[in-house]
């Protein structure tokens, strides 16, 4: 019986790492012919050479001599098939490309007439031999391609960084003006019509700061942090460009390292008697609509927040951008249908009113609402109760401690606000029912004084700390009187009617202890009852309104005599 074959594995010699130049190679083409050297020159880049040349350049090693040359075996490649540059010069002949750009990118700055003569250089450089060697012809081109590197583009805006990567075909491009619709707005003549690169890209740049000019602040900003220099010309582009490039980066980190304003505080203007220049806006509560009258708004006292009060008994917060205007949130109140709604002096909460006993708080920070206490009103020394029922017409003092609240009767309640306790801690009583309230600074800047305005046109001043009567004057006409208000520096005054009159006052008599302040003058555009009464900011513009008709309110200039 035969015995099995075993299958041992042969084993095979490993060949380790040689030495370069003991393997045989493959250079010696002697036996190819041109056209075989011709291909591989077109396929892998090498320089041709007729096959007289090579034998007479290259030297052949057999594999007799491998012991003998070791490592040098890269010593018969000639240069040029060791490195190999790619000139990239393209034919002056070259077509006009006709680029189709939809949106210009910026503007560049004038060529530099040295790129012009190097790229004429480029184009224009013959070689003086043909038949100059092949190491010699590899040297001239290389050092002719550093010569003619074309440099990066000096853009009129500073730059910290050079440019990481130049496009040389840029400097022989040619862009044709006058074929393309959308390029003949950057022509300087009606006969331009072909425009190298650099100066394609200039034009650019140029139409593009046409479009999107610099802003006024910056360029105020730098003629106050360098009143001394002068104007630099833009788009020109020289051997001092360098220094110019560094006093720009200067000039902007001074500006970004600042903390000081760069532009001058801006003053109030007196504005110009005649036509009142607006701009409609979107709907401030566009995002959330009230279903029903709007009864109050309010804007937030440093911030762009609006308050919208409605039948709906709503509350909603608007964030007021003049764009899309988003609604923040909405607090609904069923137990009260708010009338009245008021930011709190500091901003940190919202007072909640209507025609009930009560009122409602809301924290701006924590978002909690909570209901006024049950002895709000507290107790008489008789033992009977100030019980009110309603709480629509109430003011805050400017401070913020103290709301003073119209009640029935002619009184005045004030609810301490500071505690935090929100109780009644005193009341004052005129003589008729009380139809509005305003708190105006007290003279000496010693707290505020509440004036109180009764349906007979008489208007009392009080002084809260002592609960009692200052001054006590009669409105001019005296009759219908239902809104008085004034602005916050105390200089005007202003009390509206039933009859569509508004009547205003000098506000700095009454600080200088007057027994009436002097009468101004009687606004007469209305003929329905006069709702609202507001003074602007600056105290240069009053807002008048009525809710009985449609499109019932003027815009008037409070210190004329007209």
């Amino acid at each position: 019986m035969p015995k099995p074959r075993s299958h041992k594995r042969q084993k095979t010699e490993k060949l380790g790492p040689q030495p370069l130049g003991t393997t045989p190679h493959l250079i010696d083409d002697s036996n190819k012919d041109d056209e075989e050297r011709r291909l591989e020159s077109l396929l892998f880049g090498t320089q041709y050479a007729s096959g007289s040349t090579r034998k007479s350049d290259a030297l052949v090693i057999s594999d007799d001599e491998e012991a003998d040359v070791g490592g040098n075996e890269l010593q018969t490649l000639l240069d040029s098939e060791l490195f190999f540059v790619d000139n990239a010069s393209p034919s002056s002949s070259r077509p006009i490309v006709d680029i189709d750009i939809s949106e210009p990118d910026s503007e560049p700055d004038a060529v530099d007439e040295e790129e012009a003569s190097q790229h004429r250089s480029l184009h224009g450089t013959k070689k003086s031999s043909e038949e100059r060697e092949a190491d010699e012809d590899d040297t001239s081109e290389s050092e002719e391609d550093e010569q003619h590197a074309p440099e990066p583009l000096q853009s009129s805006q500073p730059s910290r960084k050079a440019p990481a990567w130049t496009d040389p075909d840029d400097v022989n491009i040619q862009v044709s003006l006058a074929t393309n619709n959308r390029l003949r707005k950057l022509r300087e003549a009606p006969d331009d019509d072909a425009v190298g690169g650099r100066e394609y890209e200039r034009r650019l740049r140029r139409q593009y700061e046409k479009i999107n000019p610099t802003p006024e602040w910056a360029t105020k900003a730098r003629k106050r942090l360098h009143p001394s220099q002068k104007k630099r010309r833009r788009g020109s582009v020289s051997s001092e460009g360098a220094s110019d490039e560094g006093a720009d980066d200067e000039e902007y980190s001074t500006v970004l390292t600042s903390v000081g304003g760069i532009l001058e505080r801006t003053r109030s203007k007196t504005l110009v008697q005649g036509t009142l220049s607006i701009e409609r806006l979107r709907d401030a509560n566009i995002s959330a609509r009230t279903e029903g009258a709007v009864k109050a708004i309010q804007f937030h006292p440093s911030l762009p927040v609006l308050l919208t009060t409605g039948d709906d008994r709503r509350l909603r917060l608007f964030n007021v951008d003049g764009h899309t205007n988003p609604h923040i949130q909405t607090l609904h109140i069923p137990s009260l249908p708010p009338t009245t709604a008021y930011f709190h002096p500091n901003g940190s909460h919202i007072l909640v009113a209507g025609p009930r006993p009560f009122y409602y708080t809301y924290d701006l920070q924590s978002g909690a609402t909570q209901r006024s206490p049950r002895g709000l009103w507290g107790t008489t020394f008789s033992g009977s109760t100030l019980q009110e029922s309603s709480m629509e017409k109430c003011a805050f003092d400017p401070s913020g401690e103290v709301l003073a609240v119209a009640g029935k009767k002619g009184y005045v309640h004030l609810v301490d606000w500071k505690s935090g306790a929100g109780q009644v801690v005193g009341s004052v009583k005129m003589n008729s029912n009380v139809k509005g309230l305003w708190w105006r600074s007290a003279s000496g800047g010693n707290g505020a004084e509440l004036m109180s305005l009764g349906e007979d046109a008489e208007v009392y001043v009080w002084d809260i700390g002592q609960r009692r009567c200052t001054n006590k004057w009669k409105d001019e006409g005296g009759y219908g009187s239902q809104v008085i208000g004034g602005d916050h520096a105390g200089k005007y005054l202003g009390i509206g009617s039933r009859h569509g009159l508004v009547n205003i006052y000098d506000g700095n008599t009454l600080a200088a202890g007057s027994a009436k302040p002097k009468f101004l003058k009687t606004i007469q555009n209305l003929t329905t009852g006069i709702t609202s009464l507001r003074f602007n900011h600056d105290s240069q513009l009053l807002a008048i309104a009525s809710n009985t008709k449609k499109d019932q309110m003027r815009m008037r200039v409070p210190g004329d005599r007209k």
